[in-house]
Formats: structure tokens, sequence, C-alpha cells
């Protein structure tokens, strides 16, 4: 592995840690965390009261390729849901409703990293 792909993967662990923190001191509970199947990754999978969510974390030490925001499009969504389907699927889960958040992370190089929850983006 690269030192650009090393650093790359551990500022995603971090993102990953953070985001997990903060959601579950927001009272959610951590079912999951970077669950694969053929089709792709789920970063997070908690549960919300009734409604289960599906959390996308995009971690970025600068917005130079644009904000974290950015890099969920409609095709990543399309993805997101898929993938939802295929966890409540793989895990016999049936919840209420499910929704798909974004946590997105900045990390600068000097400052404190900044976190925005966004629920519901698709």
């Amino acid at each position: 592995m690269t030192t650009t792909a090393a650093r790359r993967k551990a500022l995603g662990r971090y993102g990953e840690t953070l985001a997990a923190r903060h959601l579950v001191q927001r009272g959610m509970i951590l079912l999951d965390r970077n669950w694969r199947c053929d089709e792709g990754e789920l970063d997070l999978v908690l549960r919300d009261g009734d409604v289960l969510v599906v959390c996308e974390v995009k971690t970025r030490s600068g917005v130079g390729c644009g904000t974290p925001h950015e890099a969920v499009d409609d095709i990543k969504l399309a993805r997101l849901r898929r993938l939802a389907t295929r966890w409540r699927e793989a895990h016999d889960v049936h919840p209420y409703d499910v929704r798909i958040d974004l946590v997105a992370i900045l990390r600068p190089r000097r400052g404190p990293s900044t976190l925005d929850h966004v629920r519901g983006i698709g």
C-alpha cells in the first residue's frame, strides 16, 4: 500500500470512528460497521428508534476535490438503497422504516475537525 493510500485509509477510519461516536452519543444504536457484500460496503448501520439508518461517512482533509457532501450523488444513493435491502435480508431485519444519512467530516491539517450529520439524504 502506498503512503497516500495508507493515509486515505487512516483518514476514513478516523472519520467512521468519529461519526459512530457522534451518532451513538445522540441515542442511536450501532448495529454494524463496514458491512460488505459483493455489491459494496455500508459504513455504518444503526437503529434510531424504529428506524434502520444506513449512514455513509465521507471524510476529507480539504475541499480541493469537492466537499464530502458532493461525493454522494444519485448513483451512490441508489447503491446505498440496494445495500440497505441486502443488509436487511442478510440479517432478517424488518424495520418500520429505513433512512439514509450522511456524516460529512472535514479534518484539516490545522484546527479541529468539523462534523455535519445530514439526516435523510435519500
